[in-house]
């Protein structure tokens, strides 16, 4: 949506630029160039950046154009482009795509290797699944940002299969914690992080599409994976469930590791503790991440129970097992579409709005659902609205950060919430028990804290432009 006068797109650029403005002025008083892949780029810092236009009419719009690259160098298509985001939708099918289906492998360890395991004890396994995922996040951002993707990819690929492969032999509570829980998302982080940053170089314009349509791949994952194990299980057992969805992901990541490249040569720059605390002054990038905390501390609880929170209230554990495949396709659309939509109204905007959904439903269908239909509906719904988080959240960060620290900056946001990863599911895991195997506690605790997240959203919005509800931001 356009501005309403050339005077407020002034005054909203102008809002939009000053944390990273502040930040160039921060390593000039140090005396030191930003450590990320500056030298691929020319110093601008100093011009006037070049003005945004709204795609459709041709107006000014209230993205932010940061100093020290030109939104024209982005190629935003090519062949080198789109095998870079086909790469990247195979590595977020075998990293996130993998963590989207934790609540198959709760529900099936509490009825099976695990069952004489409290859930709150069970559910560290997924948590920390989630929590190494994300929270490696700074480091690798910034081994991205020095030497590129290709070596960060390889030994990812490696830790991924040889955790899984490892966790087909494990029949003890440590082992599947140091295989499933430890081993096999260190590797997936160091996948998830190289994909993530590679595609931000290659698109400006389209960047919140190719985003979605790389994150797509972890919602087909979600689909593909838990049926996929369920079934193996069904005719040949657990092991062999590990192993065949261990050789599915070696073959894409075989195809990731040849296609997946960065627009931007690598720079290595010498490591400084302040380059991550540098983005933590800005006022937009505090709230972005804050809110995306709040909200992450609930976002996966649904991922994690739905299953168990479907049989306590009577469904079959034959159709309960569909349900996070449900969650999962229909987040496919909920990946992809919103991304669309933001490039044309807006990041922020669209975050705002997904997120508020996502509260919604929480709170109002699967908090009172009672029967099959309800956590059906429940589950497609959700899985629409939680989606989008997937591929706006990285997409709200590259919006107000200069392109040559996107790896640390998104590692950065990533390895905070994190750690609302960590603890959000063995508090959930607490309610239950503490509810007597009920879960309308944990329903409540989910919507609160992604409530809170939808409201900090809106507040980072208006750090931004304020509470003009016809500009693009």
């Amino acid at each position: 949506m356009a501005l309403s006068s050339a005077s407020t797109t002034s005054t909203v650029r102008e809002t939009l630029d000053s944390p990273t403005r502040k930040l160039s002025d921060a390593h000039r008083g140090n005396g030191e160039p930003p450590e990320t892949e500056a030298s691929a780029l020319p110093d601008t810092s100093d011009e006037s950046p070049p003005e945004t236009r709204d795609e459709e009419k041709g107006e000014p719009d209230a993205r932010p154009v940061f100093s020290g690259f030109d939104p024209a160098s982005f190629p935003d298509g090519g062949l080198k482009a789109w095998l870079a985001v086909s790469g990247a939708f195979c590595c977020l099918f075998c990293s996130f795509g993998w963590i989207n289906c934790v609540g198959v492998f709760e529900a099936y360890y509490e009825k099976n290797q695990l069952r004489a395991y409290s859930p709150s004890t069970i559910s560290w396994i997924p948590s920390l699944t989630v929590f190494f995922m994300f929270a490696g996040g700074p480091f690798w951002g910034k081994l991205y940002d020095n030497h590129g993707p290709r070596n960060l990819l390889l030994v990812g690929s490696f830790l991924h299969v040889f955790g899984l492969m490892m966790a087909s032999l494990s029949s003890e509570y440590y082992q599947f914690l140091l295989a499933q829980g430890i081993c096999s998302p260190i590797g997936a982080s160091l996948i998830f992080y190289p994909a993530l940053s590679s595609t931000g170089t290659w698109f400006f314009r389209r960047r919140a599409l190719a985003f979605g349509i790389m994150a797509s791949g972890s919602s087909l994952g979600g689909v593909i994976l838990p049926i996929m194990v369920n079934k193996i299980i069904e005719r040949s057992g657990f092991p062999w469930a590990m192993r065949g969805v261990s050789f599915l992901l070696l073959g894409l990541l075989v195809y990731a590791n040849l296609t997946v490249r960065s627009r931007l040569p690598p720079s290595p720059k010498p490591w400084s503790f302040m380059e991550f605390v540098y983005p933590f002054q800005e006022l937009p990038y505090v709230l972005v991440v804050s809110a995306s905390f709040l909200f992450f501390f609930g976002m996966f609880l649904p991922f994690t129970f739905i299953i168990l929170s479907a049989e306590h209230d009577g469904m079959s554990s034959e159709l309960a097992n569909y349900l996070v495949p449900i969650l999962n396709a229909v987040s496919i659309f909920g990946r992809t579409l919103p991304g669309w939509i933001a490039d044309r109204v807006g990041r922020f905007n669209t975050m705002i709005v997904t997120a508020s959904l996502s509260t919604i439903l929480v709170l109002a269908l699967w908090l009172p659902a009672r029967g099959n239909v309800p956590y059906i509906l429940f589950a497609a719904f959700y899985g629409f609205s939680s989606g989008a988080f997937v591929s706006l959240a990285p997409a709200l960060v590259a919006q107000i950060s200069d392109i040559r620290q996107i790896g640390v900056r998104t590692g950065s946001m990533f390895a905070v919430i994190s750690v609302a990863a960590l603890v959000g599911n063995p508090i959930g895991g607490a309610l239950v028990t503490a509810e007597h195997g009920a879960y309308s506690h944990l329903q409540i605790f989910c919507g609160m804290m992604m409530l809170g997240g939808s409201v900090i959203f809106v507040a980072s919005r208006w750090s931004l432009a304020g509470f003009k509800v016809n500009v693009k931001v």
